[in-house]
């Protein structure tokens, strides 16, 4: 009885803390939505779409980020689920010290390497270019997609890749046929991320990119700013836009946040 009573109080003091804390969440958004409709009401928000600001209209800032996250999404899913399974079930010389070489690039910070890629960059006429960017983004978080789908291959029993091989599957096979499937979630979780990361990357956007028409969602946080003058509808209009800029990261955690719990525990517990 005591027992079940603590259980209880923990749930509800759990659910009270998570209260507490949606509410300092939400008082900012409320903040910024009040401030985006005075003055000018819901006009701010529609003249975002119709009259573009610096000459960039707020779709193009969304069409820009998602077409540079799905093809860091694509490059990331690729190369980390094969890595993830030849380092999870694979037994071949040097695994374990390609696979710490691999983490190791983990530690490497982006500024670390702006200027070699930049320089490629030019040299290839990437910029101005999807490519151009996707491609760094992809290179910085290749070593976390490895690291969470080798995880993810560790939960797998080896029993289901020997039955599989023993009805006369190859690697291919049992990795199309049986890792796949099962390694969904943290697939999803990982598309999930990348997409998070890249509406959210900054840096790469700026140095590459010097054409207003590729200017990404947060590019124009900034880029917004600079066209506005501080008036207060002015003023309105930059909340609205930075309200509107935001829609897309709080539309992606909401439909990713399961996938993104399993996710990110996969392989922390093990048979």
């Amino acid at each position: 009885m005591n027992l079940l009573f603590q259980r209880r109080r923990d749930r509800i003091l759990m659910q009270l803390l998570l209260f507490v804390m949606a509410l300092f969440w939400i008082f900012p958004l409320y903040g910024a939505i009040r401030d985006a409709l005075s003055p000018g009401g819901w006009y701010n928000f529609v003249s975002l779409f119709t009259q573009p600001l610096g000459g960039v209209p707020i779709w193009r800032t969304y069409l820009n980020s998602f077409a540079i996250g799905a093809i860091q999404a694509a490059v990331v899913v690729t190369v980390a689920t094969m890595a993830g399974y030849a380092f999870g079930k694979l037994r071949f010389p040097g695994r374990n010290l390609a696979y710490q070489f691999t983490i190791l690039f983990l530690a490497i910070p982006g500024a670390a390497i702006l200027v070699p890629v930049f320089y490629l960059t030019v040299k290839l006429n990437l910029t101005d270019s999807y490519l151009g960017v996707a491609l760094p983004e992809s290179a910085l978080t290749i070593p976390f997609g490895v690291l969470m789908m080798r995880n993810y291959a560790d939960t797998i029993p080896d029993e289901l890749s020997e039955a599989a091989n023993m009805d006369g599957a190859g690697h291919l096979g049992i990795f199309r046929h049986v890792f796949l499937p099962l390694a969904r979630p943290a697939i999803v979780n990982l598309v999930v991320l990348c997409f998070m990361w890249s509406l959210q990357d900054f840096l790469w956007p700026v140095i590459i990119y010097s054409s207003p028409s590729m200017t990404t969602a947060a590019q124009a946080v900034l880029t917004f700013q600079n066209a506005l003058s501080g008036s207060p509808l002015d003023n309105a209009r930059y909340d609205a836009a930075l309200v509107l800029l935001a829609v897309p990261a709080v539309l992606l955690v909401g439909f990713g946040q399961r996938f993104i719990t399993s996710g990110l525990t996969a392989g922390a517990v093990k048979d």
